[in-house]
């Protein structure tokens, strides 16, 4: 079993920036894939970035302004969001895929006023 917390969310001004970091405990696999995600309310759930062995994938509505990382000592997935914008708030999910399974974490709330 494989366990997600997310933190580092909170309320930043437009043009801001946060740092959302996922912590993985449980049994890691590798290779996996690691994911933010995020969900506005009244919207559907969407792909933020992923990061895995073969590269780092982005939605195009926040290329060049937000980038994942991760430390895998400490089994950690890292979003930096520079340049926030008020419709970047939403709720940021952390999802772990490995040996064809899918974890979630509970969602850490971001919020960009304008």
């Amino acid at each position: 079993q494989v366990q997600l917390v997310e933190s580092g969310g909170g309320l930043v001004q437009a043009g801001g920036s946060l740092r959302l970091s996922c912590a993985a405990s449980g049994t890691i696999f590798l290779p996996n894939v690691m994911g933010w995600y995020r969900q506005a309310p009244g919207e559907q759930r969407e792909l933020v970035a992923s990061i895995s062995s073969g590269g780092r994938t982005y939605a195009d509505s926040v290329r060049g302004r937000f980038t994942i990382s991760r430390d895998y000592a400490k089994n950690t997935v890292y979003l930096q969001m520079n340049s926030l914008k008020p419709e970047d708030t939403a709720v940021y999910y952390c999802r772990a895929t490995m040996s064809l399974r899918d974890y979630w974490g509970q969602g850490t709330q971001v919020t960009v006023s304008s």
